[in-house]
């Protein structure tokens, strides 16, 4: 059985071994794939692990030996699932393994948009304290969380956590979901339209998977709704905003701030409107990538792959779709 990673970096810099899935086969490892060396070096696979190469129908068609696919990724929007599932190969994603370390990643934002801890930092190790003829100096109003209302944009895992730790700061919890859960978990919330919730958030957290329906759900119409005085954060998927009217909101002043993990085009192009854009704070996609979250993802991917080999295969996305 020979498993082949495409773009495995990311997943292990040096410090999350591959030796799990050594133990299960023949092992390849590529650290990253460029397109045009995708299918040479897919071809003898019969296991494919990948977590950004796209997996078009018509790479899955050059691959006659492949017989699984599984993400190193929870999202799996870069493969054809239902190209696969006619072909009889079954994809499965690696569910839930990032959860707390995403929602650390929000508040990380949010708090540098409300508190601005590294601002502050930079203007001291700069000379202002001091220079400053004041005992305390602040660059910006500091806004305090305890009492303002937090919208979560979809209430699965991962929304849920935050509205755990939101409501421990004092936040009131509205959310929008396409399905309202039937166990919501037990932070009190109230589930609104995706209208209600852009224009009564003090806060908008973006926690749902994208699709053809909800690409650019963030654009003009809902920024406009939004109050001047709220914050934008995404952690989700950059697809799910429209960057051009985001920083034009920004730019005008008609949200506050927006703290981003993702935006539309990974690596991040330099004519990306949001690199200038004011009060926009911006990481590299690291929500999930905390040393435990990688562990735990390494940890799913062998089950996902163990499972595979005794037929029985766990976690997939194209059930629907198997022929």
């Amino acid at each position: 059985m020979k498993i082949v990673i495409l773009d495995g970096f990311t997943i292990n810099p040096g410090d999350n071994p591959w030796d799990s899935l050594a133990e299960l086969g023949e092992l390849v490892i590529y650290d990253r794939t460029p397109p045009e060396l995708k299918i040479e070096r897919a071809a003898d696979a019969d296991i494919l692990l990948t977590s950004k190469v796209k997996l078009t129908a018509e790479v899955i068609a050059a691959l006659p030996k492949l017989k699984y696919i599984s993400m190193l990724a929870t999202g799996y929007n870069n493969v054809d699932v239902a190209a696969a599932g006619a072909r009889g190969i079954p994809v499965s994603n690696v569910p839930a393994y990032s959860t707390e370390s995403v929602v650390q990643t929000a508040f990380a934002l949010l708090l540098e948009l409300t508190t601005g801890a590294g601002l502050h930092d930079r203007a001291v190790k700069e000379g202002e304290w001091c220079r400053n003829p004041d005992h305390s100096f602040w660059k910006r109003p500091i806004i305090e969380l305890d009492g303002l209302t937090l919208g979560i944009v979809g209430y699965g895992t991962i929304g849920q956590a935050v509205a755990r730790v939101g409501a421990a700061f004092g936040m009131r919890i509205i959310a929008h979901a396409p399905r309202i859960p039937a166990d919501p978990g037990p932070t009190p919330v109230s589930f609104v339209s995706l209208d209600e919730l852009f224009s009564t958030a003090d806060v908008i957290s973006l926690n749902c998977p994208q699709t053809a329906d909800n690409a650019d759900m963030v654009n003009k119409h809902t920024l406009g709704l939004m109050k001047r005085s709220a914050y934008l954060l995404n952690l989700a998927r950059g697809g799910l905003v429209n960057e051009a009217d985001l920083a034009t909101a920004l730019k005008e002043g008609t949200i506050a701030g927006a703290g981003l993990d993702v935006v539309a085009a990974e690596p991040m192009q330099p004519d990306n409107p949001l690199l200038d854009a004011p009060n926009c704070i911006i990481t590299p996609h690291i929500a999930w990538a905390s040393v435990a979250a990688r562990k735990r993802l390494m940890e799913i991917v062998t089950a996902n792959v163990v499972s595979f080999i005794k037929g029985a295969p766990i976690n997939l996305v194209n059930r629907q779709h198997l022929s």
